[in-house]
């Protein structure tokens, strides 16, 4: 109930922050907008001018390097005019993201080392373990895979042509793929204080993993660690839950200001990126409908139809958790073990969404191009792997994909601030993927109850 009396006050916020955008667009911003559009549209008229010019030395290319610097004056001060009218609203989402990047650190670590030292047990379960495991990331670096590819395909972000902030406009930002002894070092953290500090999320889940497996491997002794840091998880969701309030202020805030400096206009790419998002989890039922059919046969359609149920309660509340009791009673009722059932769907939970995981690779390439970013095919790959790390274990966190997606984004260089554009319409999004979590999940039970020969004909 409070979860969609959230998502009630963000689609609320949503709405006041398109209307204030727009009054602010036509009755105030305008004027800026269209004098930077103005001294843009100068700037490069003079520059394909001084590209033409074969004289350096003359008069006419000293006057043209004058009027163009005066033009890009020009263009500066109506930009940070219209930046301090909109500093308001864009304090609001400064705000969350802040509070949003200070739990991403603990949380990835605590929830991490438990999720790993759990998963320590499987040397008892053995064998059910690894095909499990085996099953959950290949499904996870299919979903990630295949968010990359649409991304690329279809380009939602490219006509947002967001500006980038100032502190990374010459960073170099489309520079070549890290070489091997960087990309070693981004890796291994040389202090865990410091990587904690600086919130380089690769370095933690490196610890973190360390850290899960030797909790596993003292047995008794163990089990006290466990029980502290999942306490401490729990705390630190808490936490989440007081951070999420805060997110209709934020979307007010991003939207006002979006819609404030671009118009109405940049309403369509949102509906472009809803639709390519939704057609991809279509793209995404069929391939795991697909590859459940190679297994259980025909029995897959049943499975599926069986599954509508709690598939339309995790739709409906954007919570795949909320329909965890129905799905576990489907499951057993469709004639799978009840010990496979326990084991392979609450593990499913933290290892294997098969929505949330394309939805990352897909939202964080978004934002990358609404600020004209590059990533090189090498960089989208070490994105896509550290997505897949980094999101194993945070699941119950309310808009777990966001807190990821910050996680990663930082790492390359891309700005945080452009979460700002996808909160307002998470929501929306989080309903089709809570639905196919659902569904990924009770497929991967069928199929590891199936190689265990455990599952009952019916």
């Amino acid at each position: 109930m409070k979860k969609n009396k959230l998502t009630l006050f963000i689609f609320v916020a949503l709405i006041a922050g398109i209307a204030l955008g727009y009054f602010l667009n036509v009755n105030s911003i305008n004027v800026y907008n269209q004098n930077i559009l103005d001294a843009d549209a100068r700037v490069k008229s003079i520059e394909v001018n001084i590209a033409k010019s074969t004289d350096t030395t003359s008069a006419v290319y000293a006057q043209l390097k004058v009027s163009k610097k005066a033009a890009a004056k020009i263009k500066k001060e109506n930009e940070t005019i219209r930046e301090k009218k909109l500093e308001f609203f864009t304090l609001l989402s400064d705000i969350f993201l802040r509070l949003i990047k200070m739990i991403v650190a603990p949380l990835v670590f605590t929830t991490l080392v438990v999720g790993v030292a759990k998963v320590g047990d499987i040397k008892a379960v053995g064998r059910i373990g690894g095909k499990t495991l085996g099953w959950f990331l290949t499904m996870s670096l299919m979903s990630l895979v295949l968010g990359m590819i649409l991304v690329n395909l279809f380009e939602p972000g490219k006509y947002m042509k967001l500006s980038l902030p100032d502190h990374l406009v010459d960073t170099g930002i489309q520079k070549a793929a890290m070489s091997v002894k960087d990309f070693i070092a981004h890796v291994f953290p040389k202090s865990i204080a410091e990587s904690m500090a600086t919130n380089e999320i690769l370095q933690i889940v490196v610890f973190s993993l360390f850290f899960g497996v030797a909790t596993a491997a003292i047995g008794d002794m163990g089990q006290i660690v466990i029980k502290a840091f999942d306490a401490i998880a729990h705390v630190i969701l808490k936490m989440t839950g007081y951070v999420m309030n805060f997110a209709p202020l934020a979307v007010f805030g991003a939207m006002t200001a979006i819609i404030a400096k671009q118009g109405l206009s940049v309403l369509n790419t949102y509906a472009i990126f809803i639709g390519e998002f939704y057609f991809g989890l279509i793209i995404l039922w069929g391939l795991l409908i697909f590859l459940g059919f190679l297994i259980l046969k025909k029995r897959i359609f049943r499975l599926v139809n069986d599954m509508k149920e709690p598939a339309l309660l995790a739709f409906s509340t954007a919570s795949s958790e909320a329909a965890y009791p129905k799905t576990m009673m489907l499951l057993e009722r469709f004639g799978c073990k009840d010990k496979i059932v326990s084991f392979v769907l609450p593990l499913g939970y933290s290892f294997n969404l098969d929505g949330s995981m394309m939805y990352m690779t897909f939202a964080s390439l978004f934002i990358a191009q609404a600020y004209g970013i590059h990533l090189s095919f090498e960089q989208q790959i070490s994105m896509l792997l550290i997505l897949m790390l980094t999101s194993k274990g945070i699941a119950g966190v309310p808009r777990a994909s966001l807190v990821v997606i910050a996680g990663t984004i930082a790492s390359f260089n891309i700005p945080e601030a452009g979460l700002a554009l996808l909160i307002g319409i998470d929501p929306l999004l989080d309903m089709g993927r809570s639905a196919t979590n659902v569904v990924g999940n009770s497929i991967a039970t069928a199929v590891v109850s199936k190689w265990e020969g455990e599952l009952k004909e019916s």
